[in-house]
């Protein structure tokens, strides 16, 4: 009798664990601010960051598709590049934005669900893509001999799908799995858009192990992505180091600075984000560091078209022939 009981009450407590992450219709995302002055505040802050990001990657997309003269390999991938930050930049800010407005903290469970695989979606092909213009930038300065051979249009083109198919495949897997497990933690999310360990937290079972080792091979991978690119830049500086004219060194140093800053803010915010001990991770700044996600599509248009003169020119022949149609 105590063994049939013990199973009753075992399936009845599983049943009631499904039926908890069956009623959740929505979550509760973290409020940006408790007083209606500061999410004003909030939403303005928001507001620029994302008209800074559209106006500076539509240029960067305007200028490359409008410019025969920038169809080459680098301007290739930095299309695909601004692609990818616009489209991140789109998935959590306007959610935020209207939160901050209207001032409310739902978001339905298929919008939570679609904001993480649209945000691990973009992320993944982010970070490919820069790995990708790593070894276009160890390419034309190492071995520039064998750069048109090596990275021809269809390889270009070859590589640019992998690296999305490799953000969409990631953020299927993550996605599927996460929301596969029952939650009967609440619904309330520390955060202010949705993502995986917020989720997790919120599960009742220990099936998110299949969750943490997908994160194990993830980061796995990102770590291989990494020492690519930290091998990749130790060839580059010898190999510039070994130009002997000043101009040579300086217009080497142009071409692949842009693309090493933009790694390390990629790479410094994600690895405080996640991987910082949980004793220094209060909520605020959690949220803090998750606003920085918001900056670098912003700022990196910025960074390629200061040090890039003939991506600089294409953007202001093209911002001048709108303003002559307007």
């Amino acid at each position: 009798m105590v063994t049939l009981r013990n199973f009753m009450e075992l399936s009845r407590a599983k049943t009631q664990q499904v039926s908890n992450s069956s009623s959740i219709s929505h979550f509760l995302l973290l409020p940006l601010a408790d007083t209606r002055l500061l999410q004003l505040l909030h939403f303005c802050l928001f507001l620029g960051i994302s008209l800074a990001a559209l106006l500076g990657n539509g240029l960067i997309i305007s200028a490359v598709a409008c410019s025969h003269h920038l169809h080459t390999p680098m301007f290739f991938f930095m299309l695909n590049l601004a692609l990818s930050d616009l489209d991140s930049i789109c998935t959590t800010v306007p959610k935020a934005m209207h939160n901050s407005l209207w001032d409310t903290r739902n978001i339905s469970y298929a919008g939570c669900a679609a904001q993480i695989f649209f945000f691990l979606f973009f992320i993944g092909a982010e970070f490919s893509l820069l790995t990708i213009m790593c070894y276009d930038c160890y390419m034309s300065i190492c071995k520039p001999l064998h750069y048109g051979t090596l990275l021809g249009s269809r390889a270009c083109a070859h590589m640019a799908a992998a690296a999305w198919a490799s953000g969409f495949v990631n953020a299927l897997l993550h996605t599927a799995n996460t929301f596969s497990l029952p939650l009967c933690h609440g619904n309330a999310l520390g955060q202010f858009f949705c993502e995986i360990p917020q989720i997790l937290k919120l599960s009742c079972s220990k099936s998110y192990l299949r969750e943490l080792g997908l994160l194990a091979f993830s980061v796995c991978l990102a770590l291989g992505c990494f020492v690519f690119i930290f091998f990749s830049y130790v060839q580059i500086f010898r190999a510039v180091l070994r130009i002997p004219s000043e101009q040579g060194r300086h217009k080497a140093f142009s071409t692949c600075l842009p693309h090493l800053i933009v790694v390390s803010m990629f790479l410094s915010t994600a690895t405080f984000a996640y991987l910082k001990p949980p004793s220094i991770s209060p909520p605020s700044l959690d949220l803090a560091v998750s606003v920085l996600y918001s900056v670098p599509p912003a700022l990196n248009p910025l960074l390629y078209s200061l040090r890039n003169q003939e991506l600089e020119a294409a953007m202001c022949r093209l911002m001048t022939r709108w303003v002559k149609k307007l």
